[in-house]
């Protein structure tokens, strides 16, 4: 479904696509009670949409309707109209992925992948990307702590706290190589290169309304990529 939402964002024409995704992805974290987990991905992505707005307001190609005039360059309403629909697109692709992620088990995903044959290693690399974000802040949390606890000053003013910058990305990066080095080796105790397929102890359940569900996104993607290719959809 994210993936449908994705295509459907960036193919569909004016603002019927990205509208379209933004309800859809909305009203399933309303009722998967994930309205608080979207709104902090909406803003981390604020700086990237306020850029996008100023870069297209006053510097859009061919945008001859000024709607004010700020010595040699201006924002014109053509800007303001093109950012905004850059930025809904933008806004419902991210909230749409950040979905998956704030509503898929990892260990439920992971199974998954391997009950439908995927090689281990690229498991491998999908849990990893996956658990990336979450376990790294998980880990500069324990440093602060830490580094807190030493007496490093970590609050203030925004300059006393960026001298602590430095202290607290080392660790961190230090930290996730040598989580990766473990890692290796307890997958390596666990025979994980070893050839033959693996026994699975947990499917993940897959009733039919699923399956149709699924088959009629791959479905609805061909037909939005089929219409976009021959330009039925402008």
């Amino acid at each position: 479904m994210a993936a449908l939402e994705v295509v459907a964002a960036f193919a569909l024409p004016g603002w019927v696509g990205p509208l379209i995704v933004l309800a859809a992805v909305l009203t399933t974290a309303a009722a998967a009670r994930r309205l608080r987990g979207l709104a902090t991905i909406s803003l981390a992505a604020s700086p990237l949409v306020g850029s996008i707005l100023l870069v297209n307001l006053f510097l859009l190609p061919g945008a001859a309707d000024p709607i004010a005039r700020l010595g040699p360059i201006g924002p014109t309403w053509s800007g303001l109209w093109f950012g905004l629909q850059t930025v809904a697109r933008l806004m419902a692709f991210s909230l749409a992925i950040g979905l998956v992620y704030l509503t898929t088990a990892v260990d439920d995903l992971l199974a998954d992948l391997a009950r439908r044959g995927v090689g281990r290693r690229a498991i491998f690399v999908v849990g990893a990307a996956v658990q990336m974000v979450p376990s790294t802040i998980g880990r500069a949390g324990e440093i602060v702590d830490a580094q807190r606890s030493r007496g490093m000053d970590t609050e203030g003013p925004i300059w006393r706290r960026a001298r602590g910058v430095l202290p607290l990305a080392g660790p961190v990066v230090f930290g996730a190589l040598t989580e990766v080095e473990e890692r290796t080796m307890a997958l390596e105790a666990r025979a994980f290169s070893a050839p033959g397929r693996q026994t699975l102890l947990r499917v993940p359940a897959d009733p039919a309304s699923h399956r149709v569900t699924r088959w009629a996104a791959i479905l609805a993607i061909a037909v939005i990529v089929l219409a976009r290719a021959s330009g039925r959809l402008g």
